[in-house]
């Protein structure tokens, strides 16, 4: 590609599928910035404080030189994802800029493949990203080395026979807060997991350029998050009487 053809992208990513609230900005594929806080129910009243942080630490760039805005879509949090893709959408809206969406398993996946700990494995390999989804359910899918999604995104109850069949084949590798609960349930010597592993803004830099180069972008009219499942609201058990 000739460098009159390579076009630069900056990048405003942000990621609220889970427990973790994080922002990132990427100039093509180099991450410039990024802000993450690790806080339970901290979306709602710290996401936009992240992004202004962002860009206060960053005095040549305003939030106006920005090319795209990208989301996670889900699945994940009903409540992290409708906070992040209103505030994507609303800034997308207000600077006329393309929005991006990115699903939180690929953002995930993303972080994973090639890690390090992972090089000396002999086996196939296949990448099960796990998004905690209450009891013993998760969101998931799974994914080759080369990103290209093997099985798709599901709501998937996770019990002993699990990934029974594949795992007598290959290795695969299970990561996220999902996997973190099935560690004692998927019990085989081919199956290895990742602590510590979440979806994080700054995993969705190269994901988000790809999309970008492709004009792949969003109708803002019609963006919705990718839920999978409808919303279901807990009672509290003192007030269930």
């Amino acid at each position: 590609m000739s460098a009159k053809s390579y076009i630069m992208a900056l990048i405003l990513s942000m990621e609220t599928s889970t427990r973790v609230c994080s922002v990132s900005l990427s100039n093509d594929n180099t991450i410039v910035a990024q802000r993450q806080l690790f806080e339970a129910n901290s979306h709602a009243t710290h996401l936009t404080v992240l992004i202004q942080e962002l860009f206060k630490d960053l005095p040549n760039i305003t939030l106006q030189d920005i090319d795209a805005i990208a989301v996670s879509s889900g699945p994940g949090s009903y409540t992290g994802l409708r906070i992040g893709v209103s505030v994507a959408k609303g800034i997308s809206y207000a600077l006329n800029k393309p929005l991006i969406a990115i699903t939180s398993l690929e953002c995930l996946a993303q972080a994973v493949i090639g890690h390090t700990e992972l090089q000396n494995t002999t086996h196939a390999m296949l990448y099960c990203p796990m998004i905690d989804a209450r009891r013993m359910e998760v969101y998931t899918a799974l994914f080759d080395v080369s990103m290209r999604m093997t099985e798709k995104i599901s709501a998937q109850i996770i019990d002993s026979n699990s990934y029974r069949d594949l795992l007598d084949t290959q290795t695969i590798v299970f990561f996220g807060d999902g996997a973190d609960k099935c560690r004692d349930t998927i019990i085989h010597p081919n199956a290895l997991f990742l602590e510590g592993q979440f979806p994080l803004a700054s995993n969705m830099a190269g994901l988000a350029r790809k999309k970008y180069m492709n004009k792949q972008f969003e109708d803002l009219a019609y963006f919705e998050p990718f839920y999978l499942k409808d919303f279901v609201a807990t009672v509290p058990r003192n007030k269930i009487f």
